[in-house]
């Protein structure tokens, strides 16, 4: 029952920011010690699994009368432009930046998505640099509530 609550929480946190997944986690692992690479697992599956909306919302975002009219004007176009030059033919660039992006949250991982999706980033790399990235951050998450817990 933790694991889905977890999941569920977790891709409402991809949704909304709001929600701090990381806390929810501390504390779910605090709770149930004997599980947590489930919880981790349940996290990380539930954060891809949210961000992908975000990811796909991306590949579509152009299609929106609002977007497609901004993304007419010099300044974004240049902007847009500059960051398909830097994606394009440079995967490991690409996996990179998502990659940390996923680890830290820098630059936010949900900008990230959709600026993978509206540059067409292959999915596959997308998500294996999301698990890697969020497993190792919900990783951080447990490995300092754990330490905490010691001390007290």
């Amino acid at each position: 029952m933790l694991f889905w609550s977890v999941m569920g929480a977790s891709i409402g946190s991809a949704l909304l920011p709001l929600i701090n997944i990381e806390a929810i986690l501390a504390v779910s692992v605090s709770r149930a010690p004997g599980h947590t690479w489930g919880l981790l697992l349940a996290a990380t599956l539930g954060q891809m699994l949210g961000k992908i909306l975000w990811y796909w919302g991306g590949m579509h975002v152009e299609r929106a009368p609002w977007v497609h009219r901004h993304l007419q004007k010099p300044r974004a176009k240049a902007s847009l432009d500059k960051w398909h030059e830097r994606a394009e033919g440079r995967p490991w660039f690409t996996a990179g930046l998502l990659f940390v992006s996923a680890a830290s949250g820098i630059p936010p991982y949900a900008v990230t998505a959709v600026l993978a999706g509206v540059l067409r980033v292959p999915l596959w790399i997308f998500l294996v640099t999301g698990v890697l990235g969020r497993g190792l951050r919900f990783w951080a998450v447990v490995a300092g509530t754990s330490s905490l817990l010691h001390l007290f």
